[in-house]
């Protein structure tokens, strides 16, 4: 993205900048932003004369450090490999990764305020479209779902679902212990179709009573 910034020698929108590098929107800003953060890139207002809303642009600074190779997807491969390979349970460990980097990810609210099933799920997508899952929160009867239309992890799920798909559902449920919301991610089911993963929330007193009635 550096490159694609550095090259264009103007300031660029998000969309501009994710249809080059083949990203969704919602994952180019995640990387811009962090661009941003670690003082390479900064951001600029639009100027325009037509009327609407000026666009947030992003531009690389002068003296930015030019753009190397980046093999992140190598990396993501060599982890989950390993993890996969060595620990002698893959899901469980995954799950717990990524419930601490839930936690982690997420403001608790102040003390004794009660955080509502909408208010969750409101956050945890919020969370999720951050990070660039592009989710959409779904609603039938009393069963929640939240659809997740992108996977920024896509080829190191496919090749190590066990362990990718277990961190993406422990991550959904340290956001919503770290809310004190009163559900949990109970499950995930992982590519229903080609661009489409979907987790299901469920209520904690509904999940702990089906749980006591499977033990009588």
């Amino acid at each position: 993205m550096l490159a694609v910034l550095q090259d264009a020698g103007m300031p660029l929108g998000v969309a501009d900048v994710g249809s080059r590098v083949g990203l969704h929107p919602n994952t180019a800003r995640f990387h811009l932003d962090a661009l941003v953060e670690a003082g390479m890139v900064e951001r600029v207002v639009e100027d325009r004369e037509q009327p609407g809303r000026p666009r947030t642009l992003y531009a690389a600074r002068p003296h930015a450090v030019p753009a190397g190779q980046r093999s992140y997807r190598l990396l993501a491969e060599i982890l989950a490999s390993y993890v996969a390979a060595q620990l002698p349970q893959p899901a469980e460990a995954a799950v717990q990764a990524g419930q601490a980097w839930g936690r982690y990810l997420t403001e608790r609210p102040p003390p004794f305020r009660r955080v509502d099933p909408e208010a969750a799920t409101e956050r945890l997508v919020a969370t999720l479209e951050d990070i660039g899952f592009a989710p959409e929160a779904s609603t039938a009867g009393r069963r929640r779902r939240i659809l997740l239309r992108h996977c920024p992890f896509r080829e190191a799920a496919e090749e190590h679902r066990e362990v990718v798909c277990s961190i993406h559902l422990g991550l959904m449920q340290g956001v919503l212990a770290e809310l004190d919301a009163p559900l949990d991610a109970d499950r995930l089911d992982s590519f229903v179709e080609p661009s489409l993963c979907v987790a299901h929330l469920t209520a904690k007193r509904a999940r702990k009573r089906a749980k006591d009635h499977s033990r009588r």
